[in-house]
């Protein structure tokens, strides 16, 4: 297998630790969104959409989203079980994934996006430009803080967010909720149940990689 990686990005960051979950350690090659190799053609002709992560499977197949590499990774290494066990816990992890992603994810780069100097022009990953909308940036926030709300509310009745063990859904959220800092926002004080499942998580191993 040979990954695309970006030690910076989020994204890429959840592919790192379910792999490092998984005791994997395939060849890895940076890519550098800081300095734009993402848009350079040689990357550009391995995934079109410039965007991070990118897995190139041993049979030569190239999945370029998280969820695509995670269900790869999981038929081909069952163990540790990261995307569920029964039938139901399957669902649970790709809908509290999906629900991180969405309410997580999403507003946390509205907010980044359209506000950092750094990414005039660049609102929207991919090969494309796209100007930034301040207003989006602002209501992004608000979004991040209910997201934190809906994680607190969770995490209150379970260890884990999707089953009674550690899962895709934990990696996606602890990345996002520990990337949200570059929009200077935490988990708020008085969510415990919050703060005790970032700490578990970022204490095991792949949450360094």
């Amino acid at each position: 297998m040979l990954f695309y990686d970006c030690s910076t990005a989020p994204s890429p960051r959840r592919a790192r630790m379910f792999i490092a979950e998984k005791g994997l350690d395939p060849e890895t090659r940076d890519i550098s969104i800081a300095e734009g190799q993402q848009l350079q053609p040689e990357f550009l002709a391995i995934n079109p959409r410039a965007t991070l992560p990118v897995l190139v499977t041993e049979d030569g197949t190239t999945l370029t989203e998280n969820l695509g590499i995670a269900a790869y990774l999981e038929a081909r290494h069952p163990e540790p079980p990261l995307m569920g066990r029964t039938a139901d816990e399957k669902g649970l992890v790709l809908m509290w994934t999906a629900i991180a992603e969405q309410q997580g994810g999403l507003p946390i780069a509205e907010a980044l996006r359209n506000s950092s100097p750094r990414m005039k022009s660049r609102a929207i990953p991919g090969p494309q430009n796209y100007e930034q909308i301040p207003e989006l940036a602002e209501r992004g926030k608000a979004r991040v803080a209910t997201f934190f709300d809906i994680l607190e509310e969770r995490l209150r009745d379970s260890p884990f967010l999707a089953a009674n063990h550690f899962t895709l859904a934990d990696i996606t959220a602890f990345v996002l909720v520990d990337f949200a800092r570059v929009i200077r926002m935490n988990i708020p004080d008085g969510h415990s149940a919050c703060r005790t499942w970032f700490d578990n998580i970022a204490a095991r191993p792949s949450a360094a990689r």
